[in-house]
Order: structure tokens, then sequence, then C-alpha cells
């Protein structure tokens, strides 16, 4: 049933490596469900992506026609999994969410990237601890900190020793991290444009499971600030852009 639910959630669309167009699959996935439920299910039990679903293609698309399509920071990033690589890394974010949810282990200060966290969430946040501060009249002092291609900073094997570490951060079982660091260490992505193909490259950039990895990636950041006496907020503003305040009343 959970297949069948977000099979029929994803939009219409399809990668160069689906072998039928998405809406195909959707009014078949009731012949197609049992299937794809028995691959899903030996992927989470032996703890292994199969390679042919770790591949996306990027096309680079100009952000605004105003732009200079000469320049590289002019180009959004557009990454095309195939559809049911999607659908199953949907399904594993799911229970992996569910799981940081019940053992309170997402951090409470980080916006975007999470359901019912937003930049509006993150504005409302720190204008009223800063309102806050001033109505008991301390001095508030604000710093910001931006970081752009924010998915291809994360180092991998720290986030892997992260998700591992039961003692500091999330504790993930055997079979479970088995599966994240396949998934990572065989994530290939392509440049495509009309005339030409790029040499391969691994990054969390376009992948599902990426945010939800950046998130649990730069909680230990969050608790760093708090440890020197600062009321931290993080946010991102796009799926690759994120950023972090932090003030001090006194």
């Amino acid at each position: 049933m959970d297949v069948i639910k977000v099979a029929q959630a994803l939009p219409d669309k399809q990668c160069l490596t689906d072998p039928l167009p998405t809406w195909l699959l959707k009014i078949n996935m009731g012949l197609l469900a049992a299937f794809l439920c028995q691959l899903f299910n030996w992927s989470l039990e032996h703890g292994v992506v199969p390679s042919s679903m770790e591949v996306a293609y990027i096309t680079p698309t100009v952000k605004n026609a105003n732009m200079d399509p000469t320049d590289p920071k002019s180009y959004r990033r557009i990454s095309n999994l195939s559809v049911v690589s999607k659908l199953l890394e949907r399904l594993v974010c799911h229970q992996l969410v569910t799981y940081l949810k019940m053992t309170s282990l997402l951090p409470g200060v980080q916006s975007a990237f999470r359901e019912h966290h937003s930049t509006e969430t993150a504005v409302l946040k720190v204008t009223s601890d800063i309102l806050l501060a001033l109505d008991s009249g301390n001095l508030a002092l604000l710093t910001l900190l931006g970081l752009s291609a924010a998915f291809d900073s994360v180092d991998h094997a720290t986030l892997i020793q992260r998700l591992q570490n039961y003692q500091k951060s999330y504790g993930l079982g055997d079979v479970a991290l088995k599966r994240i660091t396949s998934y990572l260490s065989g994530l290939i992505r392509y440049v495509r444009t009309s005339v030409t193909t790029s040499k391969p490259s691994a990054v969390l950039q376009g992948s599902v499971p990426g945010p939800i990895l950046f998130v649990l990636y730069t909680a230990d950041v969050l608790q760093l600030v708090k440890d020197h006496g600062l009321l931290p907020h993080a946010y991102a503003d796009n799926a690759d852009s994120w950023g972090m305040s932090s003030f001090r009343d006194r």
C-alpha cells in the first residue's frame, strides 16, 4: 500500500534511463506493486542499493533569461533520477525521518528540508528571540553564516561516522548504515548537454535522501554554537543553499 501511495504522489516526470513514462507506470501500479515491493525489501534487508538506481543526469538550465549564459553560476543543476529510484528512496526517507522523530534526534532549530520547518518559521523564530531579548532590556548581536553549493561540501566519510555513532549522534543499525553507505558510495551524476556528457561525479545534490542527510550532517554545528552560549537557527532558501544565524543577548 505504501508503494502504491507514494508512486501515485510522484510527478509525471521521467529520466532518460526510465524504460517507460511515469504516467504509464502509475496507472499500472496495481500490477507492478508486488514486484517493486520485493525489489525494495531485498534492498532494505541486504543493505544494498542496485547500481542502476544510483545514476542520474544533470541538465544545466539558465536560472534567468537575463543572466550571462557564459557564467557557470548562472545555471541551475536539474538532476534526473529514475522514477523507481526516487520511489524507493522516498520510502527509505520516510522510514528514516519517522525513526528520527520518534527518538527526538532531529535538531529543533533547523528549518527547511523538513515538514512544517520553512524559511518563514526560521524568520519568525529568530525575530521572536531577538524581540524577547530586547524586551528584557538586553542587547542582541546577530551573526549570519551563508553556504552556497551546500551539498557539495558534505564529506561522505564524516557523514557515515556520525550516523553510526551511538553516543553522540544517531546510532543507525548495521543494515541501515550499510545501505546508506552503499548509496553514498555509488551516487553517480553526469552533466548532459545537447552535444556532450561529462565525467561522472558523486554528490548529494539531486538525490532524494540528500536534504535529510544534510540536516544530520550539520546538526553538530548547531550544538557547537549552543555550547558557546549563542542561540542558533539554521535554514535553507533553496535545494542547495544553507545558512545559519546566531545571536547573543546581553
